[in-house]
């Protein structure tokens, strides 16, 4: 009897991630359920060239965008789109 292995199999399988955008640049999530925190978090881990500390924004259908604060949860879908900025980009 073969055994096959079934562990990291997630990114295999287009219905265990959720492909989006954050500054154009794409990440892979694992769970729909998420924080503009983890997001940020996730797009430091996977490349991308923001910060912490930076304000992230959903880029609306409209093109608008909609500020996402660090505890605000969401639900993300396949294809959605983030913005982030420097954190002092107040002026």
């Amino acid at each position: 009897m073969i055994e096959t292995e079934t562990e990291n199999t997630s990114a295999e399988h287009p219905g265990d991630s959720i492909d989006i955008t954050v500054i154009d640049d794409p990440v892979v999530l694992t769970d729909k359920h998420q924080t503009g925190g983890s997001i940020k978090a996730a797009a430091i881990e996977q490349g991308v060239p923001i910060e912490a500390d930076f304000g992230l924004s959903e880029v609306l259908p409209n093109g608008k965008q909609k500020p996402i604060a660090d505890d605000k949860k969401l639900v993300v879908k396949e294809g959605d789109a983030f913005w982030a900025i420097p954190g002092d980009d107040n002026s």
